[in-house]
């Protein structure tokens, strides 16, 4: 029992309890925006943005730039998204569930291909490109920024890129060493199966409806 628990959580002897203490709450937070994504509630991005805050703290004193400006930028897009998703679009209409458009096709590639580069060149001023986790950190940063972006726009689609970068980043945070961030993941990827599926349904609801 002794070696199972040392493999997940060996690490965190070398950590300050305090930080510990807050990435549990940052974990916790981030479960609870998840779901209400899932739910479809407002309640995502106060949520969010209070495990953002958190995790941009402890990824910027631990140096892990491009999780920090991931965290950063949800901190950002969850300020637009809650005025999105609040937004009227007629007199009794908030902004509904819909699939993405060709346009935003378009700008979710530009959003990839810009992000690829900003974090590279990031990654290069600091010298922080000095080994494999750089390119999947790359990677990984540029998938959850287009889904954070769709997410905001209450695009359906967003699920699927949610789903490809926490399968990516459960064997990756576990290798740096956060145990329970990569345990997080492990919960954000279920909850982001079982989001696309309640999302879909509501789309084909409102289809029917119509």
């Amino acid at each position: 029992m002794n070696l199972i628990f040392d493999f997940f959580f060996e690490q965190y002897s070398n950590y300050e309890t305090v930080d510990v203490l807050l990435e549990i709450i940052a974990v916790i937070f981030g479960f609870l925006s998840v779901w209400y994504s899932k739910q479809n509630k407002i309640w995502v991005f106060p949520t969010g943005m209070i495990s953002t805050i958190i995790f941009v703290y402890l990824l910027f004193k631990w140096e892990l730039l491009g999780d920090m400006m991931i965290n950063g930028y949800y901190f950002i897009m969850s300020v637009y998204g809650w005025y999105i998703w609040t937004r009227k679009v007629d007199e009794t209409h908030v902004t509904p569930i819909s699939t993405t458009t060709s346009k935003e096709k378009t700008i979710g590639v530009f959003i990839f291909i810009g992000t690829l580069l900003f974090v590279f060149l990031v990654y290069k001023a600091f010298n922080k490109w000095t080994s494999w986790v750089a390119y999947i950190d790359t990677l990984t940063t540029a998938i959850f920024f287009v889904g954070m972006w769709l997410m905001a726009r209450r695009k359906l689609e967003n699920w699927i890129f949610w789903i490809i970068g926490d399968l990516i980043s459960i064997p990756l945070y576990f290798y740096k060493g956060f145990t329970f961030t990569s345990f997080q993941y492990l919960g954000f990827t279920f909850i982001a199966i079982f989001g696309y599926l309640a999302w879909k349904k509501s789309i084909n609801s409102n289809q029917q409806t119509v």
